[in-house]
């Protein structure tokens, strides 16, 4: 068995890889060449821990495996650890033997940017110029990265329940040369992009909130009860997602679904508009909504790539099991 240890992540996979990853599972997905397994994701009852695990199969590239993990909300304070905590094991789909075990923190993190930045590329307007951010936690720098490298954005805005964290977001932004401001909710009418990335079990994010034209990437929303963005929202929007399934099982549409708002064959996956099979966006005005559960594919396409760069470096660590 390989091991990648989650030290080595970050001088392996970059923003570029992670894209390429994820857009070429999302259109596995989408021509059924790869499938995801149902999630198991729980309370634990300890540390109000949420814990699961996410796995697939993708015959295209032969990638068989799991991402066990999930979120620990006092690990920052209590510890110094970052609040997600996972790990990506890896199987030969031919015999059933293990064959990686690789640090799944970072790779989360920029397998759920690739995911928005995705959606940007194929969905957000051209000429969008205007970037908002609901947001400003660990993830959200790593969405921000991303995102700034779909379009030629010329203003990042910002609102964080805690707006002492915004300087998270507004660094990233300055380091890219793009101004930043802090606004209300309602300020997120100014953007032609929005990402939510944020933990909440309430909407933040009100359907009046969002011009028309605009394209929104919920990202945050993986488990029953979450919510970021008002169900109403999602009735005005042309809606995509990664997974349907998990899209009204755990992810945003699950309110809308749940309300009567949208059906599920309302919900088409971005994996279909890569494919070139549903048109995307369709015109200047449309609000397109990208609801971005994580599934894991993801997860396995970015282990899977982290796995090869490795073992060309000689980085990997290769025990007996």
């Amino acid at each position: 068995m390989l091991i990648v240890p989650e030290r080595e992540i970050a001088n392996l996979m970059t923003r570029e890889a992670a894209f390429d990853a994820v857009e070429k599972v999302f259109a596995a997905m989408a021509s059924g060449d790869a499938y995801n397994f149902p999630v198991v994701r729980e309370a634990i009852g300890h540390e109000d821990a949420l814990y699961g695990f996410k796995g697939g199969f993708d015959r295209a590239g032969l990638t068989l495996g799991l991402k066990a993990g999930g979120y620990w909300p006092n690990n920052l304070e209590k510890r110094g650890l970052i609040n997600h905590q996972s790990t990506v094991f890896l199987f030969d789909p031919d015999t059933g033997m293990v064959k990686a075990m690789v640090g799944g923190n970072l790779l989360t993190a920029l397998r759920t940017a690739a995911a928005s930045s995705v959606s940007i590329k194929h969905l957000a307007r051209k000429d969008a110029k205007v970037l908002g951010m609901i947001g400003a936690g660990h993830q959200a720098t790593f969405q921000l990265r991303a995102a700034l490298e779909q379009r030629s954005f010329d203003k990042v805005i910002g609102w964080n329940y805690h707006p002492e964290m915004l300087p998270n977001i507004e660094k990233v932004a300055s380091e890219a040369g793009v101004p930043f401001e802090a606004v209300d909710l309602p300020g997120m009418r100014a953007a032609d992009v929005i990402i939510s990335i944020t933990s909440a079990f309430g909407p933040s994010l009100m359907a009046d909130h969002v011009s028309p034209g605009t394209h929104v990437a919920c990202m945050g929303t993986d488990t029953k009860g979450k919510q970021e963005v008002e169900a109403a929202l999602l009735a005005r929007a042309a809606v995509f997602t990664d997974e349907v399934a998990q899209s009204v099982s755990i992810g945003e549409a699950q309110h809308a679904v749940a309300q009567g708002l949208i059906q599920d064959s309302d919900i088409a996956q971005l994996g279909a508009v890569i494919n070139g099979s549903h048109p995307g966006r369709i015109s200047d005005d449309q609000i397109t909504l990208f609801d971005g559960t994580g599934v894991g594919l993801q997860d396995l396409a970015v282990a899977a790539a982290v796995v090869d760069l490795a073992v060309a470096q000689g980085i990997a660590i290769e025990v007996d099991f």
